[in-house]
């Protein structure tokens, strides 16, 4: 394996591919806090892009170690991440629709609902282990490791957007990022059954 400009290239290409799904949740997220402050913003796009940093190299170790195992496990994934962004997602309409005649600073998504959206929007990047399964260690390190560059910068610019769009709508932030969750999450579902 080189350290040529295809390798970077296709690793950026794989990075926003994958990207796609915390995108649209950080763009939730920021619809949901407008007033996020820069330190929150890259946390939780660090926390997104060190989950497509790991689902990589793990789907990576599977293959190189037990690709059987997680055959069975890959059929599970769309599954799980119904389940998971549709809990986040209806709890924030829930609490969108609950809390819509209050004026006031909306919640902010916890550290707990951050790792499961993390883990959720991060599932189909296991399967880039498969892809990227003839690199020695060195090289899918790396590889992964522009992954999680491209998710940061991708993931920083959909809480930008939904911090700008979610200030101009005011009470009805929380419903569409808990909408934009649950569609995500169904999504998910749908396109990998077909």
């Amino acid at each position: 394996m080189n350290w040529d400009f295809m390798f970077f290239f296709n690793s950026v290409l794989l990075g926003a591919g994958l990207a796609m799904d915390a995108f649209s949740v950080s763009l939730a997220n920021g619809l949901n806090e407008p007033a996020m402050r820069k330190p929150r913003m890259c946390g939780i796009a660090g926390v997104f892009s060190f989950f497509q940093f790991a689902m990589p190299v793990i789907g990576w170790i599977c293959v190189s170690a037990a690709a059987r195992c997680f055959k069975t496990f890959e059929k599970c994934i769309p599954w799980i991440a119904l389940v998971l962004l549709g809990y986040i997602g209806g709890r924030m309409l829930y609490e969108g629709i609950k809390d819509k005649g209050l004026d006031g600073e909306k919640s902010a998504v916890g550290f707990t609902a951050l790792l499961i959206q993390g883990v959720a929007t991060s599932m189909d990047a296991l399967s880039v282990g498969f892809t990227i399964s003839d690199y020695d260690w060195i090289h899918a390190i790396a590889a992964c490791i522009v992954i999680a560059v491209v998710t940061f910068l991708i993931c920083m610019g959909g809480l930008s957007l939904g911090k700008r769009f979610g200030t101009k709508l005011a009470g009805k932030a929380s419903i569409l990022g808990g909408a934009i969750l649950v569609f995500i999450g169904a999504e998910i579902f749908i396109t990998s059954r077909f």
